[in-house]
């Protein structure tokens, strides 16, 4: 493998004064505005920003995967080893797209055709640009899985993208992005959706693989934890500019742009809101969610998936509960049980009432008390309802209050979580992600409710709306002594807010008790490993 010096004179892929305008009718947007960067052989280089910055678009310029001819260059060159890739003719482009250069995307199941088989979609690449037989690329197809280290090689080849979790579909990709061994790969928000766990091996497979075949990586991310790991150059994007640039250690060791500042410290941080004892508002015992597995003509029950298996937990009024967990631990089907949103079995106690019993309509007037915030908040509020009428629909179904007395309320309520009372004629699409999330908030909050189960409110958030969501969560739960059951993977968010901890891996509870002892000293392995991926000091660098 080259070394990164040797390699200076001569960068690999070089970008300069590069500027991305998107035309709609007579408006243009400016996305991306005269930047300038370069990438050197064998190095990673970081576009961090958060959403909207440009960092994407950036990415998808380089290969000329924008939708021309909306999308226009107004000045700028991308150089990739001597060639500009801008004024390239479109047979030029197809020899360096998937060959030379590689792009890992976001969503995987986006990119998979989701009706051939995994060996079909590798073996397709290799086939076009190595002029392999079908046998050789079937072998090649089988290396490339050994490689990114997917289990059951032979097996996983005649799957098709659904029958892969997550890390597995995201293990295909890389696989795919490296069938022809590309100088350079652009990994676009790699790990978005990935437990800690996972990413954590996914970044050690690219670091690996990195060595191994001596390539560069563009590296387009949000999550500064990751970048600081694996980075060796850093560039910070917002609002379409590049407005720092340095190597890693000095971006992480001494900012000098405020919006550099702003971002590394916006990390959710603080200890959550004061509690003193109180009763007992929720308690499950023995808890079990198990969903049938049914085989045969006559759908014969011959399995369980225990999705919650015998959970027993304890929660006092003003407390938040963090469960914390990979992706199919039970985590949110546990949320769904407590809200009474699925069937299960042992006890639900809510103010010392058995609920688990109740039929639908006996818990209608229990609703009021408890509600729920979703992961994503444009699936979860209507499109074609405005705010006002999102945050009202509860207080009408309740039949609490007359027409102004509501209308109070919603403009109350959404100066509590931070938005302007003027916007609430708008609609849904017309707010960011973390204005959503504050509306989903206010929602919840209008009806006064004693206990909010909050399932991942923050993954689909920047870091920096992250934190302002969460300081409102610890504001509101102060002020009007909420009781909350926090269901999340980012450890950090968990840690800022939550009292009591409950970490879940396949539907069993693997440890829980007082938040602050498990995070200083985790007992059982598992949570040690969460902790250790979650946490990762900068030490552990390329």
């Amino acid at each position: 493998m080259h070394s990164i010096q040797e390699n200076k004179t001569q960068p690999l892929l070089s970008i300069e004064d590069l500027s991305v305008d998107f035309i709609s009718g007579d408006t243009v947007q400016q996305a991306v505005k005269h930047i300038s960067f370069s990438i050197n052989s064998g190095e990673t280089l970081a576009l961090v920003g958060e959403s909207g910055s440009g960092k994407s678009v950036t990415a998808h310029s380089i290969l000329r995967l924008l939708p021309y001819p909306l999308a226009r260059h107004p000045n700028g060159s991308i150089t990739y080893q001597g060639q500009d890739l801008l004024s390239a003719t479109p047979a030029a482009l197809r020899k360096v797209r998937g060959d030379r250069i590689a792009m890992i995307f976001q969503e995987p199941m986006s990119s998979l055709n989701p009706l051939h088989s995994i060996e079909k979609q590798i073996n397709e690449i290799l086939i076009l640009h190595k002029g392999l037989n079908n046998k050789q690329a079937s072998a090649r197809t089988l290396e490339l899985l050994r490689l990114v280290e997917i289990k059951n090689p032979e097996q996983r080849m005649n799957a098709y993208p659904h029958e892969l979790s997550g890390g597995q579909r995201q293990r295909v990709m890389i696989a795919m992005a490296l069938a022809n061994e590309p100088q350079l790969l652009i990994a676009d928000e790699p790990t978005t959706a990935l437990d800690v766990t996972v990413q954590q091996t996914i970044l050690e497979l690219l670091r690996d693989l990195q060595e191994r075949l001596g390539m560069s990586i563009l590296l387009i991310s949000h999550d500064l934890n990751l970048v600081r790991r694996v980075a060796h150059r850093v560039c910070v994007m917002r609002n379409g500019e590049i407005v720092e640039q340095a190597a890693c250690a000095d971006i992480f060791n001494n900012p000098q742009h405020p919006y550099t500042q702003e971002l590394l410290g916006a990390e959710p941080s603080g200890l959550p809101a004061p509690h003193t004892p109180s009763e007992t508002l929720l308690e499950t015992q023995d808890l079990r969610v198990w969903f049938p597995i049914k085989q045969g003509i006559l759908q014969r029950t011959v399995d369980y998936v225990k999705a919650v298996d015998g959970i027993s937990l304890t929660l006092q009024r003003g407390q938040t509960l963090g469960v914390v967990g990979e992706s199919g631990s039970g985590k949110s089907t546990l949320g769904l049980a407590i809200l009474r949103l699925i069937h299960s079995q042992g006890r639900i106690l809510y103010a010392g009432q058995a609920i688990e019993g109740l039929s639908q309509k006996q818990v209608r007037p229990l609703r009021r008390d408890i509600q729920v915030v979703f992961q994503d908040p444009f699936g979860s509020l209507s499109p074609r309802m405005s705010v006002s009428d999102i945050i009202g629909e509860g207080l009408q179904i309740h039949k609490m209050g007359n027409a102004q007395q509501q209308e109070h309320a919603i403009i109350d309520v959404l100066r509590e979580v931070g938005l302007d009372p003027e916007t609430r004629h708008r609609y849904p699409h017309e707010f960011s992600g973390g204005q959503r999330q504050r509306i989903s908030i206010a929602r919840a909050l209008v009806l006064k409710p004693k206990l909010i189960v909050l399932d991942e409110p923050t993954s689909a958030l920047d870091r920096t709306v992250q934190r302002q969501v969460v300081e409102l969560l610890r504001h509101l739960q102060q002020k009007y002594t909420l009781t909350y059951v926090f269901i999340s993977h980012d450890l950090a968010v968990v840690k800022a807010l939550s009292h009591q901890l409950l970490v879940m891996r396949q539907g069993q509870v693997v440890e829980q008790g007082d938040a602050e002892t498990i995070f200083a000293a985790p007992q059982h392995h598992y949570t040690q490993q969460l902790l250790a991926a979650a946490f990762m000091n900068s030490s552990q660098h390329l």
